[in-house]
């Protein structure tokens, strides 16, 4: 399960780096939880075709993050804005438009 997520967020972040092809795949598979023989007959290819192109995607995406670190960046700063988010209110500092501000953060 865990994969999947991890996948779909890459696909959030990359998605639009793929071909129109991946794109569809990956989201037929990924959201529209389709059967890898949904897919492969809904493209005139095989299931081993389909599963090859998944694989190859996900590697594809993985390197993606690996190169560019969009996810993990977006991760950091949500991290530090939890972090902030509860040193003021700890200090009792925390009012609506400092909310406001990390909310456009």
């Amino acid at each position: 399960m865990e994969d999947r997520v991890e996948t779909s967020l890459l696909m959030d972040y990359y998605g639009g780096l793929l071909t129109d092809k991946q794109q569809s795949v990956m989201a037929l598979y990924f959201y529209e939880d389709f059967s890898l023989k949904e897919i492969a007959d809904l493209n005139g290819t095989s299931r081993q075709a389909t599963h090859d192109l998944i694989r190859r995607t996900i590697h594809q995406l993985t390197r993606y993050e690996e190169t560019l670190g969009l996810k993990a960046q977006s991760e950091s700063q949500e991290q530090a804005k939890k972090h902030l988010l509860d040193e003021l209110e700890r200090r009792g500092q925390l009012d609506w438009t400092l909310l406001q501000y990390l909310d456009a953060l």
